[in-house]
This record gives C-alpha cells, structure tokens and sequence, in this order.
C-alpha cells in the first residue's frame, strides 16, 4: 500500500482513477475495494482507498468509477508487428513448421514495403492497446524499422523492437545477410535507436534464432547487449528441428551451446522452448532468463506443449516464464488476455492436475512476469508508487464481469479484451471508452484492408480457403 501525504490542503495531480476494485499486483497482492490510483507526470502517486485519495489529491481530470475494475497494463512479451497483422490468417492452419515459417510466413514477410510494416505495427498496437496491453517485446521481424518506430510513437504504446536479423539462410534475397552485414545491422539500431518517443519505444539485442544465427552471430550479439545495456531476444525449440540441428552441427543441444558461447543470462526473453529437456531447464533457470510461453502457437502450430511441455518444470526451476501471442498467423489475435486463459488451462488438462498455473499465477506472468523479462520490473507491472502510470480499466457491465464475486477468476477466465474501457500508458489516456485516442481507426482499417489484399497478391502465395467465395 502507499503512504499517503497528510497535508492540509489538496495536492494537483494530473489524473485520478477510481475502480470497483483495484488489482494492484504488488508484493503482497493487494485488491482494494473502492480504490483509486493517483497519477501525476506519467508516474503512480498512490494507491489507496478512494475516500482516502480524493481528500488528499485534487486531480485535473479524474475518470474510471463504481463500475471498473483496475489493472496494471498488460505486457506481451513476443509479439510480430509486422510480416503478420496484414496478412491475418492467409497461411492454412494445416502447415508443418519448417512449411509455415520458412515458405508461407518469410514469404509475406519479404514483399513488404515500409508503407506497409509501418501501418502493420499500428495495427498490431492498436489491438494490443485496445485489449489491455500497454507493453510488448518485439520479435525481430521489422525491415524498416525507422517507419516502423514513427508510426508506434502516435499510437502511444510502450515497447523493444528489433530489425530481423540472421545470417545463414540465402533467402529470401531481401533477408540475406552476411554475418558482417547482421552484426552491423544490429549495432545500427542499438546506436540510433536504443531510446525514442520519451523512452516509451527502443531496441533490443533481437535476432532470429532457431538455427539461422552463426556462432560468431550468437557472440556478436551478446557483446553488443552487454555495451548496450539492453535485453537479448530470439525464437528456440519450437519443433524438433532446432534440437536436431544443433546437435547434428555441434553435438549439444541449443541451450548447452549457447551458454557454452556465454549468450545465456538473465536478460534473455527466449520464445517457445518447448523442446527442450531437463538439463536444459536447468541451464536456463540457474540463469534466472525468461521464456515467452506462446500458448495459442503452441497448440495451432502443432508444437506439442500439451504432451511434452515443461513450463511448470521451468517456473519450479527459477526460470521467469511470460506471455506471449506470437504472430497473426500462429495465434491469429493480439489480445494477451485470452493468451492468459490459454496458459491458466493448458497444463491442468495436459498434467491432469487442477493445480497448475492457478489463474492468480497466471495474470502474474502477463504483468510482473512480463515487466520482469524486459528488465522493466522496477518500473511496470503492478500498480505501486514510483512505478510508469501504465494502467486498465476493465468495464464491468458486461454479461462475462457479472456477479463479479473473485476478480482475479473473472479476469483469467470469464473474460477477454473486449471489455477493456480505458488504457493509460505513462499518464497519457490512449484508449477511450474502448477507441484509440490518437488514430483515426476508420481509417486505419481501411489502410490496412488494401494493404493486406495487395501484400498476398506480391507475394504469389496461393489462397487455400477451403470453402468457396462466390
């Protein structure tokens, strides 16, 4: 709880929010009832009850009310924002792995223009935003990264962005890249971009992953993380492929040569690790890194996690498992709720065990989960003082909110992202009775309609709807 100032006369702050109940996430799990959070120049002020709160904070505008709920933002720890919201459900969702990525989704990929990937990353944070994520991790798919950036700064979303970036495969030819021309694609970015729009937005130490990243890639890399100061990200062990070919070409598996290398630390966010064994776990929990658990991938792209994922193994073993909803044509939506419900479900039915991921555990891994992985756990995540007013508002009067009797079981597993009302993000409200505040979302849909229909043409891959259009 915060300490509240006992002054005499009202202090001004710029916002006041007031909720039913107020889900703080601090270290004790607070929910108050009639509660408010007090905001001034982007920051939490207090937290506390709401009579409290409005004696001692005159606020310049206040909003949220008896109907609320309050949350900290939600953070989507991989995400693409590009290659994928324009081109939403086009690849069949009866692919193998090695067919979805390598030919279906690197293909649609490769025919963006920057027009595109800009309007392909408002899109995606305009979904993100609009159902309650204030905070993302980028997965590396991003070819113009400067329109990219310009286009997220009007959106107001808060995230870490990486450039694709790998070194092996030949293709596709605007993919190509030398281990040289990788290494100095990334420290451009690092250098020019490390910190934009009032820090809201900047870049990680992101490459691809898999099998695509040579050793002196892998390397390069973590130097680079390390002069850097920031966070290093990439996709492994999705599929069997990437166990296999790393111990075809080094005889180890993927975890056992990247530490070998010195890459594994705690600020590496690894994405999927489905195929990973036990001494695996153990190297990365005795790192402390984190693992973006991407439950709605995991199930259409056919990985396995239900019968051989060890996510559980991996939280009792230190390791930081987050959130993720991966691209829109692996899970198809952006909204990190219904991912959520997906992580509080899958391992209760795959263990045969009520017991795993409580929903409590699991609203933890999308908020103070997913601060923790982006380095950020001092600064999002809970509603706490001193902490970026990132903040949800979840309405209420909806039929899946009602009888709200256990807040955190409603929000886990009664409902989605529709029922977010309000979205601030470091003070500022970017979404409004449920709409973008600052983008013309009318038109945003059409832009991206054409956009999306113009993509698949270039790109040559065929439509396989298997019903037919008249």
């Amino acid at each position: 709880m915060t300490d509240i100032p006992d002054t005499a006369s009202p202090i001004t702050v710029d916002l006041l929010i007031d909720a039913w109940y107020v889900v703080t996430m601090n270290e004790t799990r607070d929910i108050i009832h009639r509660g408010s959070v007090a905001v001034d120049d982007g920051r939490i002020v207090a937290v506390g009850k709401t009579t409290d709160l409005e004696q001692r904070y005159r606020p310049i505008r206040r909003v949220g009310g008896e109907r609320f709920v309050l949350t900290p933002g939600l953070i989507n720890t991989h995400i693409h924002i590009t290659g994928e919201p324009l081109t939403r459900g086009y690849v069949p969702d009866d692919t193998p792995f090695e067919e979805n990525v390598f030919i279906w989704l690197t293909g649609l990929y490769s025919v963006h223009d920057a027009g595109d990937e800009r309007c392909s990353a408002q899109l995606a944070a305009t979904e993100m935003l609009r159902t309650g994520t204030t905070t993302f991790l980028e997965a590396g798919t991003i070819r113009f990264l400067d329109d990219v950036l310009d286009g997220l700064a009007e959106t107001g979303i808060r995230g870490k962005l990486g450039s694709w970036v790998w070194d092996l495969p030949p293709q596709p030819d605007v993919y190509h890249q030398t281990t040289d021309q990788a290494i100095a694609r990334l420290q451009a970015q690092l250098e020019s971009s490390r910190s934009v729009a009032d820090g809201r937005l900047g870049t990680w130490a992101t490459v691809v992953g898999h099998t695509t990243c040579s050793d002196p890639l892998w390397k390069a890399t973590r130097a680079l993380a390390d002069e850097y100061d920031v966070g290093v990200s990439f996709h492994m062990s999705p599929a069997k492929s990437d166990p296999d070919g790393f111990i075809a070409e080094f005889g180890r598996r993927p975890m056992e040569h990247l530490e070998d290398l010195g890459v594994l630390r705690e600020d590496c966010a690894i994405t999927h690790c489905v195929h990973v064994d036990d001494r695996e776990i153990d190297i990365m929990g005795g790192h402390g890194l984190t693992v973006a658990h991407c439950p709605t991938t995991a199930l259409k792209v056919s990985y396995g996690v239900t019968q051989i994922g060890k996510m559980p193994e991996m939280v009792q073993r230190g390791v930081n498992v987050s959130i993720g909803t991966d691209g829109n044509n692996a899970s198809n939506y952006s909204d990190l709720m219904r991912a959520t419900y997906l992580v509080a479900g899958l391992f209760k039915d795959g263990r045969i065990d009520p017991q795993m991921f409580p929903a409590e555990k699991a609203f933890e891994m999308a908020t103070i989960g997913g601060a923790k992985a982006i380095g950020m756990q001092d600064e999002i995540g809970s509603l706490e003082a001193g902490k970026r007013a990132d903040l949800v508002l979840h309405d209420t009067d909806r039929p899946e909110w009602r009888p709200l009797l256990n807040v955190v079981n409603q929000l886990v597993w009664s409902t989605d992202g529709r029922g977010v009302h309000t979205v601030v993000v470091d003070g500022r409200i970017v979404v409004e009775d449920g709409h973008m505040t600052g983008i013309d979302e009318a038109a945003l849909w059409a832009e991206a309609q054409q956009r999306g229909e113009a993509i698949v043409q270039r790109s040559g891959l065929p439509d396989k709807a298997k019903f037919p259009t008249w």
